[in-house]
């Protein structure tokens, strides 16, 4: 069935406290959704962020983050009081004052707490002792050393000697638990806000990063599964080659998979991320899908990506190990920039949808008709977007391009007259009518907003990440209008 929904990260939700996360804003921007005859909550990754900010780069691929969790609920349980939670009322995302404020507050809850008693919290340490509590003592060490990355820290916990493990477990008994109670409260909180936009007939589609991050909980404690040396200094590291967008391509730094551990474990550590991401989300998709075929190598120590190579990636053994233990999920694959044949083979075999993107349909690149981003070329087992949290909102890309390929958008629209400020209506019209299954809209796309509200730049840092919607934005008028163009698209 054709369905829609909207793109809105977890930190970009209205909210009083600095940033957005499972409050009585999130419930309202469900009931929002509902309204406006939408099928899916689209959201970006939601383990807790390292350096840099970005939900791409997270301490772990299982933990969920502290800063999502809602003040208020802990205000009503008890283990907070307004006036705590008032002094940290924020409008703007500043990430170093969060990060110097929400953890002690949260402390302070936990310090109050009796989750000890609760047979939810038993339950919930038993059903995902297999994460947490390497990321909880991972934490722990890591406020322990002052917030150094764990290849910094003394070498025989850096490497991750069982004894020095245990020492440094037992002289820091109450930080592992106090991370474990975040997980706690941030999961409990996940699950109701997940149940409400389901039982209102919203999907979750959930956000999950190909690589993990080098200083991450996943790295330290299963490094074997990771191309690194005896001292787990990494050997290589992801990235992209130079292409039309960078001169020097992308280098990412992510430490590569060690494919053959995985494949002779079974994909074990694969599998277990995917099952515990679809008891988070109804919904999946998978970023950089071409790293499954051939993944970019580069050596570390590098100064950029010029110098890389291709290598083969897992191909189909991996989804269908995945496929053989978990059954048919909903999954779909980011398979934008340069695709090869043998991901579109890949691609053809999972059966999975990939994505369009109408931005890229008037790329300089690529003026064909036959271009698979423009939406005449839409499959139906595709997802279109206007564009991703990657690109400039549509109305921001309508200003950026050359007067040739506005010219050339407006003809394609067969709309000469609606003034530039508003063509993101007419644009999302046609990616709306178009044959694919699925449409996704940025929520900064229906409100025409400009660069501002742009949530990244890729390759590029500090200013990312930091857009927030205003509560006033999404209104019973903008329901309507979104209600009607899904309906008469056929998506409701």
């Amino acid at each position: 069935m054709r369905k829609s929904g909207i793109l809105l990260p977890i930190s970009a939700l209205p909210s009083k406290y600095g940033i957005g996360g499972f409050t009585e804003e999130a419930y309202k921007f469900v009931d929002f959704l509902k309204k406006s005859g939408q099928s899916y909550w689209q959201i970006l990754p939601i383990g807790p962020t390292g350096f840099g900010d970005s939900p791409y780069q997270s301490f772990s691929s299982f933990a969920g983050n502290p800063y999502f969790i809602g003040l208020d609920y802990l205000i009503e349980e008890g283990l907070l009081t307004k006036e705590e939670c008032e002094e940290i009322l924020e409008r703007n995302i500043d990430y170093k004052r969060i990060y110097d404020t929400r953890i002690k507050l949260i402390y302070k809850a936990y310090k109050r707490s009796k989750h000890k008693e609760e047979k939810e919290y038993s339950d919930f340490i038993g059903e995902n002792v297999r994460w947490l509590e390497d990321y909880a003592l991972y934490m722990a060490i890591k406020g322990y050393f002052g917030g150094k990355p764990w290849y910094e820290w003394d070498y025989e916990i850096k490497i991750g000697n069982p004894s020095a493990k245990e020492v440094m477990h037992e002289k820091l008994l109450q930080e592992v638990d106090f991370w474990r109670f975040c997980q706690y409260k941030f999961f409990a909180q996940w699950k109701n806000l997940k149940e409400y936009a389901n039982k209102n007939g919203i999907k979750i589609l959930g956000d999950i990063p190909i690589y993990v991050a080098y200083d991450s909980a996943d790295v330290w404690a299963n490094s074997a599964l990771f191309q690194l040396d005896s001292d787990k200094v990494p050997l290589a590291v992801a990235g992209c080659p130079p292409d039309g967008f960078s001169k020097k391509g992308q280098l990412w730094g992510n430490p590569l998979y060690k494919w053959e551990a995985h494949r002779e474990s079974g994909f074990k550590w694969w599998i277990y991320r995917m099952e515990h991401c679809f008891k988070l989300f109804d919904a999946l998709r998978i970023d950089h899908f071409r790293g499954f075929d051939e993944y970019y190598s580069i050596e570390f120590g590098s100064l950029d990506a010029t110098r890389g190579e291709w290598k083969n990636g897992p191909k189909m053994a991996l989804f269908d190990a995945i496929s053989k233990k978990l059954g048919e999920k909903e999954i779909i694959a980011e398979d934008l920039g340069f695709i090869t044949n043998g991901v579109r083979e890949l691609l053809e075999k999972c059966g999975y949808p990939g994505m369009r993107v109408f931005q890229f349909g008037f790329d300089k690149r690529d003026t064909s008709p036959k271009n698979e981003h423009l939406p005449h070329n839409y499959e139906k087992n595709s997802v279109a977007y206007t564009g991703t949290h990657d690109n400039p909102t549509i109305v921001s890309w309508f200003f950026e391009i050359s007067s040739e390929e506005r010219a050339d958008v407006r003809t394609y629209l067969c709309d000469l007259y609606t003034p530039d400020s508003e063509i993101n209506m007419p644009i999302i019209g046609a990616v709306m009518r178009s044959q694919a299954r699925l449409c996704i809209i940025p929520i900064q796309d229906y409100l025409a907003l400009d660069s501002r509200a742009r949530i990244n730049t890729p390759s590029t840092m500090g200013a990312n990440w930091t857009w927030r919607l205003c509560e006033s934005d999404v209104d019973d008028n903008l329901a309507k209008r979104i209600y009607g163009i899904t309906k008469l698209s056929g998506r409701i």
